[in-house]
């Protein structure tokens, strides 16, 4: 679903990515280790979009996005793409439902098909009874989860999740990992994991290592 052909990228004349070939099938959970400098961050942010490519090829089912206008590339990326970041990053004046439903309301939707949408998940999620709570009213594990209910909303193509435990509890930590294998089973949910989690790397899929730009 997701094949990615001789990524390179530099910054300043620094190269970061140098060659990297990765293919990833529907419904795979890959986590994707390294030291910290090793370019597993500006990979995940190409594979997202968010950076583009010195060089290199990058295919999304028949889709190859990186040929799409910046229009086309936003609107590909919030229905395709899904987002999970150490940080929640959740907006703090807004309720735990109305940061979920932003990617929808982005795209189009009615707010109240989003919310629907968004209750669906939080249910399933075991967010219920906390849809008007703001993020500060909410444990650690509850933000994250939110964070995940708002990268499901759009049903993306693949998770993409940047040490998404990494401010989290061991027990929370844990649960957030068990969550990632319950999407993948009940909704065949696509998984790229960054982390430095070696529990979460060990149990995925596929463990991919990355020195000095490349996977070894």
């Amino acid at each position: 679903m997701i094949q990615a052909k001789n990524i390179t990228k530099a910054y300043d004349q620094v190269k970061i990515l140098k060659g990297i070939d990765i293919s990833v099938k529907e419904g795979e959970l890959i986590s994707i280790v390294g030291s910290s400098g090793a370019g597993k961050t500006t990979l995940l942010q190409i594979l997202g979009t968010l950076e583009h490519p010195d060089q290199g090829e990058y295919r999304v089912g028949e889709q190859l996005p990186f040929e799409l206008s910046q229009k086309q590339l936003a609107q590909f990326r919030n229905e395709s793409i899904g987002f999970v970041f150490q940080f929640h990053q959740l907006l703090p004046e807004f309720s735990a439902i109305e940061n979920a439903i932003l990617p929808a309301l982005i795209r189009g939707d009615q707010k109240q098909a989003a919310e629907k949408r968004a209750k669906e998940l939080f249910s399933f999620l075991n967010l219920k009874n906390r849809d008007d709570h703001k993020p500060s009213a909410l444990s650690g594990g509850e933000q994250q989860r939110v964070a995940v209910a708002r990268a499901l909303m759009n049903s993306p193509k693949v998770i993409l999740a940047d040490e998404p435990s990494g401010n989290l509890d061991t027990k929370n930590s844990e649960e957030l990992h068990q969550l990632f294998f319950s999407l993948r089973e009940n909704f065949g949910q696509t998984f790229i994991i960054v982390t430095h989690n070696t529990q979460l790397a060990d149990i995925s899929d596929r463990k991919l290592e990355m020195a000095d730009g490349k996977f070894i």
